[in-house]
């Protein structure tokens, strides 16, 4: 099986690299990652510019092919499929492990899961995962476990066509499992002033912002799995369709 391991937290974080010495005990790895951090890019793609590739040659990521981009996680999905892997059938991607939840709209922003929506338009199954918390020193060792047989078992079950999956990990030990859909929330205050302001502009701003539950009594949701330690599956689509309103 030829899986590719993609990330948006830049190639070396603790996360992709755990990601992709476990999917090496289900099959052939290929890493393709950002150079650097690209949180918040959503399904971005690079349409001006060149996009480079550079192959890694020493790691330890047990006989994956390692590659570094100076592009966006949805370009390193192009990148497998026309470059990398080209000829080649990829019958897997995962994404990850995202240090910071991609639970509720974070989705809509997120480039860990804007790779698994560009994958699953293309028709790879395609897998996220996150954990609630933006330390990079994260331990994961609670998360491992988890990795390969859920991974195994979404293969075994197939995928909707258009469907790629949402993974989210609580913090410290993981209490269960939960099948879930995506908790309706939204940011608020998400700027804050900058007190040095550049010479050509009139205002600077950093973004900030606080997470509202908008239905903090729901029980289905990602963000109730979060908050009582499960690990939350949701199935995510790139039909953007509002089917009730029409």
């Amino acid at each position: 099986m030829n899986i590719v391991v993609v990330n948006d937290d830049g190639w070396g974080t603790a996360g992709i690299r755990l990601l992709a010495r476990e999917m090496t005990k289900l099959g052939q790895v290929t890493v393709i990652a950002p150079d650097g951090p690209r949180s918040g890019n959503g399904a971005c793609i690079t349409v001006e510019g060149q996009i480079w590739l550079k192959r890694v040659e020493e790691h330890d990521l047990n006989g994956a092919e390692v590659y570094v981009t100076n592009g966006t996680p949805a370009d390193c999905v192009k990148l497998a499929r026309e470059v990398v892997m080209r000829g080649k059938s990829i019958d897997l991607l995962v994404s990850g492990i995202n240090h910071g939840s991609n639970a509720s709209i974070n989705v809509i922003y997120s480039g860990t899961m804007g790779a698994c929506l560009v994958a699953a338009e293309k028709g790879i199954p395609a897998i996220g995962w996150s954990i609630n918390t933006h330390q990079l020193d994260v331990d994961l060792h609670w998360l491992q476990p988890f990795l390969c047989d859920i991974t195994q078992h979404l293969l075994e079950e197939g995928f909707p066509p258009c469907t790629c999956y949402n993974i989210n990990a609580p913090v410290g030990e993981i209490e269960g499992i939960r099948w879930t859909r995506q908790c309706r929330g939204h940011w608020a205050n998400e700027l804050e002033a900058v007190d040095e302001v550049p010479a050509d502009a009139d205002s600077a701003w950093r973004l900030a912002g606080e997470y509202i539950n908008d239905e903090p009594e729901a029980t289905d949701t990602d963000i109730w799995a979060l908050e009582h330690q499960q690990l939350a599956i949701t199935p995510t689509t790139i039909d953007l369709t509002a089917y009730g309103s029409l």
